[in-house]
């Protein structure tokens, strides 16, 4: 491996992970006026929130992750991007709360990222 590889890998690790986040806030803002009008259901709103951040793991890992250990860099991504949500939504909620189906929504966070970054990897012609 060459010396600038961790460096390379980290910033495209970093680079999902954010933008994943700033997707996940977007969109959870656009979420927040339909539940205002609506006032859905506790579980629609958590399965709302989990497909959001299933699918910015997944795109955003496609869009910034390149060739060399693209799974690892990609499933680095979905943790990191689903942590800083977590504190994130935490600290605009009032508070974190943690259950036992973080664990698991980590587990699909890593899942999706990973996915994604081998579509990214393959579908670049570098």
């Amino acid at each position: 491996m060459e010396q600038g590889f961790f460096g390379r890998a980290v910033g495209q690790t970093l680079k999902a992970a954010l933008l994943c986040t700033a997707f996940c806030l977007l969109a959870e803002a656009l979420f927040a006026v339909f539940i205002k009008a609506f006032t859905p259901s506790y579980v629609v709103i958590a399965c709302v929130n989990w497909g959001i951040k299933c699918l910015g793991c997944f795109l955003f890992c496609v869009l910034c992750i390149r060739k060399e250990r693209a799974v690892w860099k990609g499933m680095a991504a979905g943790i990191v991007a689903c942590l800083i949500t977590m504190l994130l939504f935490g600290a605009i909620g009032g508070g974190i709360h943690l259950t036992a189906l973080y664990l698991l929504e980590l587990v699909v966070c890593a899942v999706m990222g990973g996915a994604g970054g081998i579509l990214g990897a393959n579908l670049r012609k570098e």
